[in-house]
């Protein structure tokens, strides 16, 4: 399975993703200021669920319909972005196989997958 990673990722996310071994494109490392649409294009076309901390993208994939490989929107503010790399790393791997094609958000002691 494959990700991308938007601008507004925390870097330590990335990182962590990385170093547990899993494919990460990072926005920021070839098309720094690409606009939303651009970003879930990219996503859908290179077949990687998109993580981001944005919540614009749930407007663009619920209301105006925008298809998409899988979304996870992390809402974890507050917590310092070592931590937060952990925890991500750590819920996409027990969870992997759920995120595809699903919207995925990410909170203090919860994880919700909507489809």
């Amino acid at each position: 399975m494959k990700f991308l990673a938007d601008e507004g990722v925390d870097k330590p996310i990335v990182t962590a993703l990385r170093n547990a071994g899993l494919n990460v494109d990072y926005i920021l490392e070839f098309a720094p200021g690409a606009d939303d649409e651009f970003v879930l294009h990219h996503a859908f076309s290179q077949k990687r669920i998109l993580i981001t901390q944005d919540k614009d993208f749930g407007e663009l994939v619920f209301r105006l319909r925008q298809p998409h490989h899988g979304i996870i929107l992390i809402r974890l503010g507050g917590y310092n972005p070592q931590l937060k790399g952990e925890i991500v790393s750590q819920l996409l791997q027990k969870y992997i196989i759920e995120l595809q094609n699903n919207f995925t958000v990410i909170q203090p002691h919860a994880i919700r997958i909507r489809k």
